[in-house]
């Protein structure tokens, strides 16, 4: 029997009648033939009420300790779900992400799963139950439980169907699939009937929050195919796959943008005296993430490096850099903040010269200063002022006609 994983999160699980409708829906599959596994995530604002809770208790809470409190909101969700089915007259079994045998490592609040062991999940599917699995969270080597990161149950549903070698993974989700901007802030943004791998790729971790980046990287490694659907129609949604069939004459494909960003700049004493490699690789120990990456060395100034990271993690990096300034062996440092990354997506500039340049013209005619700049083949990110931001995925949206 072939295998298929569903994924439900956001509103769709937001009220007990919403998760009866989550089984009616799996049931439809499961009245087809098919081995089915449910992703759940936790119910509407579960986990913001709880990171509010850790925040009435402590200003700091420890990270291991924040896991353990996070990891309970799906538990709610895949509990009541398995009720749902059994009420519909349907077998099913719920699991926590340690259950279901997700193993990580041990980075507490954004691990990365290392293996799956399925079978206790396979047991119960070939018993023909449908399997409820937790998102978002698993277990390291140790016994601690770990959560995966916002949108972790995206990640979660596309390891499972690698795992399991499923048939597809259906990633159901407030909105009827992947935009070419989000509607809510660009107008003209339209649903895109396919999108490649790597563009999607692109797009989540540039800040287009519809899949959690992790999850694509799962879906390319391992070849999973991928839809992103509404969970209140039966619209087709958005195919995730290798090659595109449709529309391949698109230069670009998407718009993503991403607010609070912050810009770090650390100068030091002299050229090539390693402390460009400890800076980073300093950072990289304490687990922040550095996005662009600029490095000045002039015979008038003192050298400098500046990179940007999201504004979450500023303090840890000031911590950082401090406690770390003479192994590092920097002078000083100077972080702005309140910027934005915009960003232009698309396979298609690979083969067409002048992409950059007219992006650049476009900004230009806006009057948005650029304050960072970042390429790759299907890719060119700008760092600009948080205030431009929308100006300037409405007129990049525009200009390269995607509406």
């Amino acid at each position: 029997m072939e295998t298929v994983v569903m994924k439900f999160g956001g509103t769709s699980v937001a009220t007990p009648e919403k998760i009866i409708g989550v089984a009616k829906r799996a049931i439809t599959e499961k009245e087809k033939g098919k081995r089915v596994v449910i992703v759940m995530s936790a119910m509407g604002k579960t986990t913001d009420t709880l990171l509010g809770l850790a925040a009435e208790i402590s200003a700091e809470p420890p990270k291991r300790e924040m896991d353990m409190l996070l990891a309970t909101g799906e538990q709610v969700t895949i509990s009541l779900l398995a009720m749902a089915f059994k009420q519909l007259g349907h077998e099913a079994v719920s699991f926590t992400g340690w259950q279901a045998g997700i193993e990580t490592e041990s980075v507490p609040r954004n691990a990365r799963i290392e293996q799956i062991h399925t079978e206790r999940l396979e047991a119960v599917l070939d018993s023909g139950f449908i399997a409820v699995v937790a998102g978002f969270q698993g277990v390291d080597r140790i016994g601690n439980i770990t959560t995966l990161g916002r949108g972790g149950s995206d990640t979660t549903a596309v390891a499972l169907a690698a795992a399991l070698k499923a048939e597809k993974c259906d990633i159901y989700t407030d909105v009827d699939g992947v935009y070419t901007s989000d509607p809510r802030f660009v107008g003209g943004a339209r649903k895109l009937e396919q999108i490649s791998y790597d563009e999607m790729l692109e797009l989540a971790n540039l800040g287009a929050g519809v899949l959690h980046p992790r999850a694509v990287e799962f879906a390319k490694n391992n070849n999973v195919p991928l839809t992103v659907r509404a969970s209140y129609s039966d619209e087709p949604g958005t195919i995730i796959q290798e090659v595109v069939t449709v529309e391949k004459n698109l230069i670009v494909r998407g718009v993503a943008f991403e607010p609070g960003i912050a810009r770090v700049t650390v100068t030091y004493n002299k050229p090539f005296n390693g402390s460009l490699a400890n800076i980073f690789m300093t950072l990289a120990e304490n687990h922040i993430d550095v996005d662009i990456i600029v490095q000045s060395i002039s015979e008038e100034f003192q050298p400098s490096v500046s990179f940007s990271i999201k504004e979450d993690s500023l303090e840890e990096v000031r911590r950082v850099l401090d406690v770390n300034k003479e192994t590092i062996g920097f002078m000083s440092t100077d972080f702005e903040v309140g910027l934005a990354k915009v960003s232009i997506v698309g396979s298609g500039m690979v083969s067409n010269p002048g992409v950059a340049a007219r992006m650049f013209d476009i900004l230009r005619q806006s009057e948005i200063p650029v304050k960072m700049v970042s390429t790759s083949e299907i890719k060119i990110s700008v760092v600009v002022p948080g205030g431009d931001m929308e100006n300037s995925a409405n007129a990049l949206h525009e200009a390269y006609g995607l509406g």
